[in-house]
């Protein structure tokens, strides 16, 4: 089979304003996308103003990140990172066709049991709520006679399906339970629920950080001119997989990734400390478009 491939330029900016002079920050970004199998970074450029000196670094996630320090005072900062990415795969399906279909329950060898345990423990929850989404969980394995990818495909048109996508409707504070009883969300919201159902099934789960492209002909995708957020789950014998619930399909040559890790904070795409009791004000633009 010919491999498909696609060439997308992601420019994401960040700008921020603060209501006095900020006498010194620490800031971490991850704003480079990965470097895989699946995923080339052909260009990336990341320019900061005021200028600052930078460190780049790998952490434990693998994910590539940038340190820098500002200890001038400064009253606006502007972050801009500009990369072009080559996406390559085949079939995204392929993997859930192969004759070894696992089932459930999941058996995981002793030192797989060390690797995965980050990414098997489910946010904390009171135990009446983590029940109720332990039960959600089950009815679709139980509805599809305990075949890991059939279950694991319905959660996901389920969350595209029956809930909604509502900007501005939660926040950091939004546990998974809320989003269960409220059925609606943004990105983050639905990733967050897909991760805490299948760490409830025992699944390993971790949270991506990235951007979604949607510019083809008919396409009207959520998560769009924004950082978008899905979900990769540990498979057996095949590895990785991602899972896009909110827009009910599995990532392809569309989802560039860009973070990885067990919550949204492991891969946030910038974070920072103020030494100055400014309020701060903050804008991103972010476009994906496709090269030619």
């Amino acid at each position: 089979m010919t491999q498909a491939t696609r060439k997308l330029r992601v420019v994401h900016t960040t700008r921020y304003t603060y209501d006095r002079p900020v006498e010194r920050s620490v800031h971490k970004l991850h704003l480079c996308p990965m470097y895989d199998w699946h995923q080339r970074v052909l260009s990336h450029t990341l320019t900061i103003d005021p200028q600052a000196p930078t460190v780049a670094l790998e952490d434990v996630f693998g994910n590539w990140v940038t340190r820098f320090e500002i200890t001038a005072p400064y009253t606006a900062l502007t972050i801009s990172a500009d990369s072009v990415v080559e996406l390559l795969d085949a079939d995204p399906f392929a993997f859930a066709t192969r004759k070894i279909r696992p089932a459930f329950p999941l058996v995981w060898t002793p030192w797989e049991q060390v690797m995965i345990a980050p990414y098997r423990r489910p946010v904390e929850l009171p135990d009446t709520q983590a029940q109720e989404l332990f039960d959600y969980a089950m009815s679709f394995v139980e509805k599809n006679g305990a075949d890991l990818m059939e279950t694991l495909f319905a959660i996901n048109l389920t969350l595209f399906r029956d809930y909604r996508y509502v900007p501005g409707s939660t926040n950091l504070s939004t546990t998974p339970h809320d989003v269960f009883v409220s059925r609606r969300g943004v990105c983050q919201d639905f990733a967050n629920l897909f991760i805490c159902m299948a760490r409830l099934l025992g699944i390993p789960a971790r949270y991506v950080c990235g951007y979604v492209y949607t510019g083809n002909a008919g396409t009207n995708r959520a998560g769009s001119d924004a950082t978008h957020a899905w979900v990769q789950l540990y498979i057996p014998n095949t590895g990785w997989k991602g899972f896009d619930p909110t827009n009910g399909v599995l990532t392809s040559l569309d989802h560039v990734r860009v973070g990885y890790g067990r919550n949204y904070m492991d891969a946030t795409p910038t974070a920072g400390t103020l030494y100055t009791p400014a309020a701060e004000t903050m804008t991103v633009d972010v476009t994906v478009a496709e090269v030619k």
